[in-house]
């Protein structure tokens, strides 16, 4: 064999995983586009009060149910979505997602209705179970030693996405409320595009398996929990923080449209600078602190970072206060690489994949209710029949959730499995 035989194939990998990068790239900034502008464009569509704080107060009731809807449809269709790229291979799984999305924003982008909204939400959250395709895509075209690697190229392409989208959008929000939605479905179509003609398909024939229906369903992943007790002593935690962690990316444009007067601008600017910080708090910080602190010690402090800096959002008086307390909150990026680390040790080898995928789960439910239960919250404070006005009502329920998921973090390391290693025996004195 030449060389020239022996490096097609490695090129050929390396313009597949380029396309993976743009594709969560592109997906990520095409969400990221439509955050600023979405609270204003649920208001012109279901407002019966003009555009004061009454209108705002109850476009985010709304959009909660419209956020639920999205992370039921995830949840549902992750399973599925993986299966029939099992059965019929990655690239037309992928492509067609890719294309599904375009309609979905450009049918949100022309709704002169809120159902059409509705209609576009349901659609994203089917195509966006995609995410499982790519990940499969890297380990058919990746060898094992470097596949954690490829994963986190991943994981930085979703970062620089979620940092460049809502800064876009912020500015594009200017000049007009549906035109971000526009310019993500022109992303999503020309991604399609571009990878009808350079995907390869990555799962040959040969190693495709017959489509079973029963093996796509999201509800055993969630049974399967049970048999691991450890694990189960930390699911209220999990849950708490998944409850909690949704408050921002549910409540934070309603809450300073709302409270602050901000522009589209200015939200896409807010969002841009959290993830840059959380950036740095993945990239750097967790693979420091957290082999200083020990798992369970990073595990607390992330906890009430969470806790204090949604205290600090609900408390603030003056929109450039937020920025501050942005930094407290990020630390909450220690939470969960110390989770997955404390599960980790008290789990054979051979079950964490079902572990993962438990929690998976798990955090699918919680998205689906968690946008209810935050915008529900808001709405009824900033209503016109509240009891007390208060719009930062939501960001300190998240903070308490954090707090009493700190509690329960305590209590859970002392009735499990004995700690394996003295940094988690001094890290069981210290909490």
């Amino acid at each position: 064999m030449n060389a020239d035989t022996e490096t097609a194939p490695a090129q050929t990998n390396r313009l597949a995983l380029v396309f993976i990068f743009i594709t969560m790239f592109v997906d990520t900034m095409g969400l990221g586009i439509i955050i600023p502008v979405a609270p204003r464009l649920i208001a012109e569509l279901t407002s019966h009060t003009g555009t004061g704080a009454l209108a705002m107060s109850e476009a985010a009731w709304w959009g909660g149910w419209l956020a639920t809807a999205f992370s039921a449809m995830l949840f549902l269709f992750s399973p599925l979505i993986g299966n029939l790229s099992d059965r019929f291979g990655r690239r037309p799984v992928l492509i067609v997602s890719l294309l599904g999305l375009g309609i979905d924003y450009l049918i949100t982008g022309l709704a002169p209705t809120i159902w059409w909204l509705f209609i576009g939400r349901i659609l994203s959250g089917i195509c966006g179970a995609a995410y499982v395709t790519a990940n499969a895509y890297i380990a058919d075209v990746t060898p094992p030693e470097k596949r954690a690697a490829n994963f986190g190229l991943v994981g930085a392409a979703f970062g620089i996405g979620f940092v460049a989208g809502p800064a876009i959008g912020g500015l594009l929000g200017d000049f007009g409320t549906r035109l971000p939605f526009f310019v993500s479905a022109g992303l999503s179509v020309a991604n399609a595009l571009f990878g009808l003609f350079v995907l390869k398909e990555s799962l040959p024939p040969e190693k495709r398996r017959k489509f079973e229906l029963w093996r796509a369903n999201p509800l055993g992943a969630l049974l399967a929990i049970r048999r691991h007790p450890a694990v189960l002593g930390f699911a209220g935690v999990y849950v708490l923080m998944r409850l909690a962690h949704d408050a921002n990316p549910v409540i934070w444009s309603f809450y300073v449209y709302l409270k602050f007067h901000w522009t589209p601008r200015d939200v896409g600017l807010s969002l841009a600078f959290l993830g840059i910080v959380m950036a740095m708090v993945f990239g750097f910080l967790t693979r420091v602190l957290i082999p200083k602190l020990g798992e369970a010690r990073a595990a607390y402090i992330g906890l009430m970072c969470g806790a204090i800096g949604f205290a600090g959002y609900a408390f603030s008086t003056a929109g450039w206060q937020m920025y501050p307390w942005m930094l407290v909150w990020a630390m909450m990026g220690l939470v969960m690489p110390a989770m997955n680390g404390i599960i980790s040790r008290r789990v054979p080898m051979n079950e964490q994949g079902e572990v993962q995928g438990a929690l998976a789960s798990v955090g699918g439910v919680t998205s689906i209710a968690a946008p209810v239960l935050l915008t529900n919250i808001f709405s009824y404070f900033t209503g016109k029949d509240a009891p007390v006005y208060f719009p930062g009502a939501a960001f300190l329920t998240a903070g308490l959730m954090l707090a009493l998921a700190a509690l329960l973090l305590t209590r859970a390391r002392q009735h499990f499995a004995p700690l394996q290693s003295a940094t988690e025996a001094a890290d069981s004195v210290s909490l």
